[in-house]
């Protein structure tokens, strides 16, 4: 799309674009308008149900005005509307008005990364035994790799924010949140449904380090160094119940 008409189109103080024809001789500014008012419902319509709880918790005005700027500087780039608002959480960050929620950011990162899961590849099932007959092994227990599934996403925040979005699903009372507690959650969909598991904070750190390539062995060692009351063995069996690991290989 021309760069000028794609800006006069995001911005409704820009003239109606020069050299405009409509085919029936009608006023082109009133069907430029018309257009303009199309785009901003279409793309606001996409992120609200890409972000429900983000809009709820701020409400329907804020959150349209919010996107609506998110969308001016960063336009959809791809013809597919779900694909379009992985960059919001880090607008939230940087936007003034929503600084008296400083966990809205990270419930947006909750939306996207089940989004994420959803469109993700689908897991390859392994035999439960042969995980953890691996896994019991200590000779080759440190040198070993895990690989995840390929809906697997990490969530660790400093703020209740799987609490805030599970009151929301009508798993708890959002009255007893206490938003300033900080929480982990593995996101994944090992079949059809994304399932949402809450973390230990510490377990989230140990798995965080799996999920970037490191060995159990030095990950767990790192991760000791800095962090107490860490149960590998239930780490490992959630990862395991939660058919996250798609393999285990030796480094």
């Amino acid at each position: 799309m021309n760069r000028s008409l794609l800006e006069a189109l995001l911005d409704p103080t820009l003239p109606t674009p020069a050299g405009l024809r409509v085919w029936n001789g009608s006023d082109p500014a009133a069907r430029f308008a018309i257009h303009r008012n199309h785009l901003r419902v279409s793309l606001t319509s996409a992120l609200a149900q890409s972000y429900p709880v983000t809009r709820t918790l701020v409400g329907e005005p804020f959150f349209n005005a919010m996107v609506w700027q998110f969308i001016r500087q960063a336009p959809p780039r791809l013809p597919m509307l779900a694909c379009h608002g992985a960059a919001l959480p880090n607008f939230i960050d940087s936007f003034a008005p929503a600084a008296t929620l400083p966990y809205l950011a990270d419930v947006a990162r909750l939306e996207w990364l089940r989004i994420e899961a959803c469109h993700a590849a689908d897991a390859v099932e392994l035999p439960t035994a042969s995980l953890t007959r691996q896994l019991q092994q200590p000779a080759t227990l440190a040198r070993l790799k895990i690989t995840f599934q390929p809906s697997v996403r990490l969530l660790t925040s400093r703020h209740a924010v799987v609490s805030i979005w599970a009151a929301h699903q009508g798993r708890g009372d959002l009255r007893a949140v206490d938003p300033v507690l900080p929480e982990s959650a593995l996101i994944l969909r090992p079949q059809l449904d994304v399932e949402l598991i809450p973390l230990p904070l510490a377990a989230g750190d140990f798995i965080g380090r799996l999920l970037k390539g490191e060995p159990l062995g030095s990950a767990l060692e790192a991760h000791l160094a800095t962090t107490a009351g860490f149960d590998l063995t239930e780490t490992l069996r959630l990862l395991i119940a939660s058919r996250a690991i798609a393999t285990l290989e030796s480094d």
